[in-house]
């Protein structure tokens, strides 16, 4: 195994809250040590690489793959959506957990909706519909993200009990389909809120 590639792979799967050299460790199943030479050497390597737009940082017992500095400013334009006008399905997806579901943290997220959603959240975090709400009294301490002021502006809502009540379901059936029912009871407030907002908040919703 190219122990260098899958440390990038863990680190990318990580995203936002990082890892830890344990962590590490216990998934490529080696010591603490290996894993920390090869760590060494992808975080040099890719310091040194001009082609690269990735760097690794740490800071106290966590590990995170991050952009270079540099590349900061396209970053927010891209993010602004001066690149991407729309609000892809994932971070709409991802908008609705955190409407219903809030405080949560990424790791919850992704658990609901069995993929990365990290991109997703740095997005919306760039847009300022998302904020962080603190930390999870748990181990690694998860940061929790929630809505922000704004997200009620954009969307035309004056507050969260504007969003519809989820609908009784089963158990079961709600284990299964708990995405789909966040997102689809999400976009049902949507079009009931935004039918009340002028034009130009209707254009903000589609940016």
């Amino acid at each position: 195994m190219n122990y260098m590639a899958a440390i990038q792979a863990l680190l990318y799967a990580a995203g936002d809250d990082g890892t830890s050299i344990g962590v590490l460790a216990q998934a490529l199943e080696l010591d603490a040590a290996p894993v920390r030479q090869s760590l060494g050497k992808l975080q040099a390597k890719l310091a040194a690489d001009p082609d690269s737009g990735l760097a690794i940082i740490e800071y106290g017992q966590t590990i995170k793959l991050a952009t270079k500095p540099q590349y900061i400013k396209a970053i927010q334009t891209f993010l602004a959506g001066n690149v991407g006008h729309h609000l892809s399905q994932a971070a709409l997806e991802v908008l609705a957990i955190v409407a219903y579901q809030q405080p949560i943290t990424r790791i919850e997220i992704d658990a609901l909706r069995g993929v990365n959603s990290s991109g997703a959240l740095q997005t919306l975090i760039a847009r300022q519909l998302l904020t962080e709400a603190g930390r999870k009294e748990v181990a690694g301490r998860p940061i929790l993200y929630a809505t922000s002021a704004y997200f009620l502006d954009y969307f035309g809502l004056s507050d969260l009990t504007q969003l519809p009540e989820l609908a009784e379901n089963t158990q079961a059936t709600q284990e299964k389909n708990q995405v789909d029912l966040f997102y689809s009871q999400f976009q049902a407030a949507l079009n009931t809120n935004t039918n009340d907002t002028d034009s130009t908040q209707e254009s903000q919703v589609n940016k």
